[in-house]
């Protein structure tokens, strides 16, 4: 059974959100404040996270970024409406996915699934990929770039297995959603922009060059040449 933590301090959205989701088949725990929510978060007890950036004690995006210093969980933000700079900084920070309040449980019941599926499905065949000093396991989920290795999010990790595997051919920004984010992209919707701006800080040497911008299409990764790595 998939054991999800939802921290919010809304009881009556976290109550609906428990019911909902344990008659699909998940155990759901609950936390309501910064504190108890991060101890939660960090016991490693859970396979997702779903965290509201407003709570008692905190800011929801300053759990993240501590949680993200030790821990890999896949992270659903919660966000009001409005506030489309809490979402930016929460993808930036290492968010997987997030979604805006007030949301049907339906919508949060998909993005939970596109992030499982895609962390669970492994590839029959073709599990390894090496594009020049990058080597990708698809099986243990592990990036190793020049000898170093990358802790990347589950979305970062999806989109550099995309690219990879179409190294040396563009792939368009709805492409790299639907495979790494396992959902269309939305009208105005930055997520695999900053998804993408966020893995490049990851590696250890020559990250613009390597996922080059392809304006109005999507995005290229392009080994760089084999003298500018010595």
């Amino acid at each position: 059974m998939t054991h999800i933590l939802v921290i919010d301090d809304d009881h009556v959205l976290v109550d609906l959100l428990r019911e909902f989701l344990e008659l699909e088949g998940f155990a759901v725990d609950a936390a309501y404040d910064y504190d108890s929510g991060l101890t939660r978060a960090l016991s490693s007890d859970h396979e997702l996270v779903v965290l509201d950036v407003m709570l008692p004690g905190g800011s929801g995006l300053d759990l993240l970024k501590t949680l993200r210093a030790s821990s890999k969980v896949p992270v659903v933000l919660l966000s009001a409406m409005g506030e489309a700079v809490d979402r930016i900084i929460g993808l930036q920070i290492g968010a997987d996915d997030y979604i805006a309040k007030p949301f049907e449980p339906g919508e949060l019941l998909a993005r939970i699934h596109a992030i499982l599926r895609r962390i669970r499905d492994l590839p029959a065949d073709g599990s390894e990929i090496k594009v020049g000093d990058v080597a990708l396991s698809a099986i243990r989920r592990a990036v190793v770039c020049a000898e170093t290795s990358l802790a990347l999010t589950a979305v970062e990790f999806n989109v550099l297995e995309c690219l990879l595997r179409n190294a040396g051919s563009v792939v368009s920004r709805e492409t790299l959603a639907e495979k790494a984010l396992g959902r269309p992209l939305a009208a105005f919707d930055r997520s695999v922009d900053v998804h993408v701006h966020n893995l490049r800080k990851k590696f250890p040497v020559m990250p613009h060059q390597r996922i080059k911008a392809i304006r109005g299409i999507g995005y290229i990764y392009t080994p760089p040449a084999v003298e500018n790595l010595e």
